[in-house]
């Protein structure tokens, strides 16, 4: 998976979520990679993304739709935010 900051190569937390299109300052994920159980697309926010305004939290506008993730598999990027709007994918894990 490569490093990211201080993480390591493998995942040493995990914990369910569950989309929400909340977005404030506080990120719900913490810079987590996913794991996708079920099949679908998935609606993230990249970590270190701010605002249009280039400060404060961002918007719905900065999410990018990974299209037909496979279950099974883990999203090998790194994200703070999981947008329900746009995500069909559950069972999804994060892992740091």
């Amino acid at each position: 998976m490569g490093q990211y900051a201080n993480q390591p190569d493998f995942g040493t937390q995990a914990t369910a979520i569950l989309p929400t299109d909340t977005i404030n300052n506080v990120s719900n994920l913490n810079a987590s990679c996913l794991y996708v159980g079920v099949a679908g697309d998935i609606k993230v926010i990249l970590t270190g993304v701010v605002g249009a305004a280039g400060s404060g939290p961002p918007t719905a506008t900065e999410a990018v739709v990974f299209k037909a993730v496979p279950a099974g598999s883990i999203l090998p990027v790194i994200v703070d935010y999981v947008l329900a709007t746009g995500t069909t994918a559950t069972d999804m894990v994060a892992l740091k």
